[in-house]
């Protein structure tokens, strides 16, 4: 972080700040009580106390939620491996308490803790406005009214969070959770860190080790998040190419797999008519139209298992008109996923005709799924949102001589693969590539995958540089999230 202030006091600011921030490894650090979970047998709740402001530990505290299931072998057991969801909006000990783990080797070795990242879940979440949340919510401009409709829209949530939730709205950006996660460390009585966090989570990590590189132990980080990606275009373009390259997975395996509900038709045909109709409010009932953003978001949702077979189910089923709702769930978005995205990202947009230059170039480059709408809504969301972005995008600031080991799929819609190679080529660490489909790579099915992960997280022992994994045929399968998030 650049600061433009006299060199004296750079100086006196840095050494005050790596005091605080090096506290939580100190004999004063916090224990955690724990207690069975009044909802989860077998698995132990707790909280650590963290501050508000990391830099001003005295304008007070809030407590993260943790959940534990200890290892089942405890006379060999290693320590504790810390995990993330991801989101940003995903609830860690929740996910532990409905029965999230690793493999039984891990389990074995390792007690699980999961975390609710600060403004998530239990810890203190982030709550606004009902009346500003189901506001009128454009999109999709397709006018400068619109836009400012959407940018006011925005304007008037943040400011809703920020008054319902109070000082903590404006600190939830990643770089203050790297500092929770090293209190979470000192609180478990580790000495260094061993860390699974998928997409979102992988910022977390990313940040934990730029931050506190001499207390990493192993590092896992699935599904790469790349925060050195500057641009809006960028942005925008690598997940819209990562999803349409996605949708070609999808047609050729339906054009090779008799099972599927479109095998012998044209997808991409039937995929241009439901998006059509979704242009024009006529696809869903009338009581609940999809819009296109909302259509894409339901496939892309497919993506992430990928369920294939429920997806072209689902697609025959918008188009002959009857209720496609029940392969998909619902798709929300956790109320703190603006509030934590707009402070760690910025993506400017100058107005509306910029952002329809956006559309119609991603259009061009996806003729079939015209935009991501995880990238889409993530950026025009952040659209005259009031707080800072307090986390901006920059390269990564940790390198690859650390125990830090990337795993990505090569088709995934969400955190492009691109991402991933971009991040390695940065850092160093070595990339574990599963050459098949999917948001994240570890639970794909693949025992190679598996194998080599946990080797390194039981034994240190990283995989060769350029390992790839072969891709396992995906079957039916749900993701643990309820819609297109990271």
């Amino acid at each position: 972080m650049a600061l433009g202030r006299k060199l004296t006091a750079v100086t006196a600011a840095a050494t005050t700040l790596a005091a605080l921030l090096a506290a939580p490894a100190g004999a004063a650090r916090e224990t955690i009580d724990w207690k069975p979970c009044p909802t989860a047998a077998g698995v132990d709740c707790g909280t650590v106390t963290v501050p508000i402001d990391w830099a001003h530990p005295g304008d007070g505290t809030i407590q993260l939620a943790l959940a534990r299931r200890k290892a089942t072998d405890p006379a060999h057991r290693i320590g504790s491996i810390l995990m993330d969801p991801g989101g940003p909006g995903g609830e860690g000990a929740g996910e532990v308490q409905d029965g999230w783990t690793l493999s039984p080797a891990i389990t074995a070795r390792f007690d699980t803790v999961g975390f609710d990242p600060r403004g998530v879940g239990q810890s203190s979440p982030v709550r606004c406005g009902l009346t500003e949340v189901t506001a009128p919510n454009p999109q999709l401009p397709k006018s400068v009214a619109d836009f400012r409709r959407l940018t006011a829209r925005n304007q008037a949530l943040g400011t809703s969070c920020a008054k319902t939730t109070g000082p903590l709205a404006s600190h939830v950006d990643t770089t203050s959770v790297a500092h929770d996660i090293d209190a979470i460390r000192a609180a478990l009585g580790e000495s260094k860190l061993t860390y699974y966090g998928t997409s979102y989570g992988t910022l977390m990590g990313q940040e934990y080790a730029e931050t506190y590189p001499d207390r990493v132990r192993a590092l896992v980080l699935d599904g790469t998040m790349d925060h050195s990606v500057r641009s809006t275009w960028e942005f925008l373009s690598s997940q819209t190419r990562a999803t349409q390259e996605m949708f070609g997975q999808f047609a050729h395996w339906c054009a090779t797999t008799a099972s599927c509900a479109l095998h012998g038709q044209d997808v991409r045909s039937v995929m241009a008519q439901l998006y059509s109709r979704a242009e024009h409010g006529t696809l869903g009932t009338p009581d609940d139209p999809l819009d296109p953003v909302a259509l894409l978001g339901m496939i892309t949702h497919a993506f992430y298992g990928p369920d294939w077979s429920g997806l072209a189910t689902s697609m025959v089923n918008l188009r002959d008109g009857k209720p496609a709702e029940s392969a998909f769930g619902d798709i929300t978005v956790p109320t703190a996923f603006s509030s934590i995205f707009c402070s760690d990202w910025r993506l400017p947009v100058s107005g509306y005709g910029e952002l329809e230059t956006f559309r119609r170039s991603l259009g061009a480059i996806a003729p079939d799924i015209r935009f991501s709408p995880l990238a889409w809504t993530s950026a025009t969301g952040c659209l005259g949102w009031p707080d800072t972005v307090r986390d901006p995008q920059r390269a990564p600031g940790f390198l690859g001589n650390l125990p830090v080991l990337l795993l990505n799929s090569r088709y995934d819609p969400a955190t492009p693969y691109s991402w991933a190679q971009h991040v390695s080529r940065q850092t160093g660490a070595p990339l574990l590539t599963y050459d098949g489909w999917g948001h994240s790579a570890y639970f794909k099915n693949s025992d190679c995958m598996v194998s080599t992960t946990d080797k390194f997280l039981i034994d240190g022992v990283l995989p060769a540089r350029g390992t790839h994994c072969a891709a396992v045929t995906p079957g039916p399968s749900k993701s643990r999230m309820d819609g297109p998030t990271y």
